[in-house]
């Protein structure tokens, strides 16, 4: 289904695109740093497979499911949650200096904002990754000249999947619910769009926790965003 399908055969006047997993490969990134992160507190390093099944969340549900070396961290042992403060701040310095480093583009994602910026589109970020780190990515990626507004993890009292980041980005670039569309892989994207009544699609290759995206009941599910043209 192409994004116009969405709207009655217009283009969506407001994109929103979440950022890790939609349009970059940030995992190895991210990866890298949660094994520095592990490696000074002297615990074995989880692997790229492992943070790939972490992302979504935001940075410090990623330094907590690393510390318990699993997606469902929750109760945090007495131990880990002593040492989360230290352990963020070592992802943070990690991560800055890794950030963008390994990350690359999704096939399909130059040609669909390519597309999208000639039918007049406006498009932001929206995603849950720490506001700091979002435009040196986006910069080193080189599509930052593509979003006209980006919200961060922290840029607001909440984060996905509370729909207010979103209903946030859509006013501030002038959309509304019937000409603005959400683009993410996981069920954070999924459930905020859901809650903020817009259309919303899915890409199958990201990071959504090893489930299946197609049954998180978004309007279109695709294996690469070319197909939305």
């Amino acid at each position: 289904m192409s994004l116009a399908g969405l709207f009655s055969q217009r283009w969506p006047g407001v994109a929103l695109f979440d950022l890790d997993g939609t349009l970059v490969d940030s995992a190895p990134d991210l990866a890298a740093a949660i094994d520095a992160m592990l490696e000074q507190l002297g615990r074995r390093k989880a692997g790229a497979d492992n943070v790939r099944q972490w992302v979504g969340n935001g940075a410090s549900v990623l330094v907590r499911r690393a510390l318990a070396g699993q997606a469902d961290w929750e109760p945090a042992s007495p131990k880990d949650d002593a040492l989360f403060n230290d352990a963020l701040a070592m992802f943070y310095h990690a991560y800055e200096n890794l950030n963008g480093q390994h990350a690359l583009l999704y096939d399909g994602v130059e040609e669909c904002l390519t597309r999208l910026a000639d039918y007049g589109c406006r498009m932001g970020i929206v995603t849950n990754k720490p506001e700091q780190f979002v435009a040196p990515l986006l910069e080193q990626m080189g599509i930052e000249h593509w979003f006209d507004i980006s919200i961060g993890g922290d840029t607001l009292p909440v984060r996905k999947p509370d729909p207010q980041p979103l209903i946030h980005a859509m006013t501030e670039l002038g959309g509304t619910r019937g000409t603005t569309v959400m683009v993410g892989d996981s069920v954070t994207d999924i459930s905020a769009a859901l809650a903020a009544g817009i259309p919303s699609v899915a890409v199958r290759y990201g990071y959504n926790y090893g489930a299946p995206v197609d049954t998180l009941g978004a309007d279109a599910v695709v294996d690469s965003l070319a197909q939305l043209l």
